[in-house]
């Protein structure tokens, strides 16, 4: 098992650590998160340190990295969770507010067949609800057993826990296995905010990925946010939490009971109306348009094709979410009532609209009774809106849809 058997030295620091974590030397620290607008306390991520009997402190930079080149990291991140676990419960115990916590766990353990049960059986052993352990995977894993990894995360998803992928940005990152991979949280990598926001090359890279990530409905988490700058900026890309030393550094259970108790951040906090960025600003309009019209579709008549913005809590779930225009018409038409079937399909050809607009009409409703995914039919207002780009000719149309039923 053990893969440095040829190292004397760092064979006998391993035994060492595993000495420390048998003498439960080996200490949680918890980091809390708080989110980004309230300062509300969210959750926390489970820390390593090595308290000696002399009450000297090891960092993890100086064993984690030993651990990690053999199986017995798998042990330490058992031992860690095991910790957090034992915590967690005595939270409960008492009747304290509970947030969850973020366990890392090597990419090694995707060569546990029994990790997702074994998760389970820890976790059920203390009546932890599984909602409260977030399971954090650095981005290298992905790199090394990317064939694997998908299937298991799945099955952490299923079982209850969260899924975050740790050091986004680190050097690493592929914006594939973000787009092919089911998880929940990113967690931004400290050396993105190195130079302050103040570059604008560095603001351009964050704005970019809080974008893709918001529009992914992921969870986005900034670490090491250590100055009012930083925090400014992240509040206006819709950065969701905050981790750093600027609200609280990693701290032993006790203390972070306490700040369980409290619930928030002494951290002053600003009018959200004096931070709201323009980018930030838009992605509330859409939520609130999104509440109204679950279905919303940017088409190009000039060019027959169209894009699905959103699609949630819609009648019908079965629409594609990218094609060609007169596909999409005929796909809508076949899931209304036969009555109202060439109503829609005349309404919305692509002459008939470009006519319209020709004439000064600034819109086109129709309602029509469309067939559920439960079978039911009910009545929908369609309403498509012409709109111009000044840079091109092609006419664009922005479809409405909600239910009225």
């Amino acid at each position: 098992m053990d893969k440095t058997q040829n190292s004397p030295q760092i064979s006998q620091e391993i035994k060492n650590m595993l000495k420390a974590m048998e003498n439960r030397e080996i200490k949680v620290y918890y980091q809390p998160q708080f989110d980004a607008l309230t300062n509300k306390l969210t959750g926390a991520e489970a820390l390593a340190r090595w308290v000696r009997p002399d009450g000297s402190v090891i960092m993890p930079g100086s064993f984690i990295p030993l651990l990690e080149e053999s199986d017995y990291i798998n042990d330490f991140d058992w031992y860690i969770l095991n910790e957090v676990c034992v915590f967690i419960k005595g939270l409960l115990s008492k009747g304290l507010n509970a947030v969850p916590v973020a366990v890392n766990f090597s990419r090694r353990h995707v060569h546990e067949a029994d990790y997702v049960e074994r998760l389970c059986r820890v976790t059920d052993g203390f009546g932890i609800p599984h909602r409260l352990i977030e399971v954090e995977i650095t981005e290298s894993a992905f790199v090394d057993r990317s064939d694997a990894i998908p299937s298991q995360i799945n099955a952490i998803r299923e079982a209850g826990f969260r899924v975050a992928i740790d050091d986004f940005g680190s050097g690493l990152s592929s914006l594939s296995f973000v787009k092919d991979i089911n998880i929940d949280v990113l967690k931004i990598d400290k050396s993105l905010l190195s130079r302050n926001c103040e570059d604008e090359k560095e603001r351009i890279v964050l704005e970019s990925i809080f974008n893709f990530a918001n529009r992914l409905k992921l969870t986005t988490v900034a670490e090491g946010v250590e100055t009012k700058e930083q925090l400014g900026f992240l509040r206006t890309c819709s950065c969701k939490i905050i981790q750093g030393f600027l609200f609280a550094k990693p701290m032993p259970a006790s203390d972070f009971e306490e700040f369980c108790k409290q619930g928030s951040s002494v951290t002053e906090i600003e009018d959200i109306l004096k931070i709201q960025a323009p980018s930030s600003a838009t992605q509330l309009l859409l939520e609130a348009v999104f509440m109204r019209y679950p279905l919303v579709i940017l088409s190009n008549l000039s060019r027959n094709s169209f894009y699905m913005m959103a699609y949630e809590n819609f009648t019908s779930q079965s629409c594609p979410s990218t094609g060609v225009y007169d596909e999409l018409i005929a796909h809508g038409a076949s899931t209304m009532h036969p009555d109202d079937q060439e109503l829609f399909k005349s309404t919305f050809t692509i002459p008939n609209q470009m006519a319209a607009y020709e004439r000064g009409e600034k819109s086109i409703t129709v309602i029509t009774r469309q067939l559920g995914d439960d079978g039911i039919y009910r009545r929908v207002d369609t309403t498509n809106y012409f709109v111009k780009n000044p840079s091109v000719d092609d006419l664009l149309v922005i479809s409405l849809c909600h239910n009225l039923d």
